[in-house]
């Protein structure tokens, strides 16, 4: 009688393990340079790519502030709602293939992301070869229903 269900136990316990393992949800930001909370970014998924956006900023008075050294099209606007991180897609354990904006400089960088366990993802920003850049660790924060 077990080894019937076997097959359906074993599915069960990867679709359990590997929905603990997403990325997908909402993160906290730590700023690398000062180890202060900066946000809570929502990454998400469209089309099987990653992308990801500011919901909320945590730094009291920082509420609306706006992007003043982005270029383009997020010039001036505000940082809540922006998209930081476009275009990734799975390689392996990691995501990468995309860009990611860092609203603090306003320039945009290479990235990739890994999660280094359910609740700490780590992301690194960088310029032309991985070893030229920053890294920041993300922890997972509620998700809002």
């Amino acid at each position: 009688m077990i080894k019937k269900y076997l097959p359906l136990i074993f599915i069960l316990i990867l679709s359990f393990n590997s929905h603990s393992q997403s990325i997908i949800g909402n993160w906290k930001t730590i700023d690398d340079e000062t180890g202060k909370e900066r946000s809570i970014v929502e990454i998400y998924q469209v089309e099987g790519k990653i992308y990801a956006k500011i919901i909320k900023l945590l730094e009291k008075g920082e509420e609306n502030k706006v992007c003043e050294k982005c270029k383009g099209d997020n010039k001036n606007k505000p940082l809540k709602g922006m998209v930081i991180i476009n275009g990734l897609t799975k390689d392996g354990d990691e995501w990468n293939g995309g860009r990611i904006l860092d609203p603090k400089t306003g320039n945009e960088y290479k990235c990739y992301l890994t999660l280094e366990n359910p609740d700490k993802l780590k992301v690194r920003g960088y310029l032309g070869f991985a070893l030229l850049g920053r890294t920041q660790y993300w922890h997972k924060a509620a998700d809002k229903k």
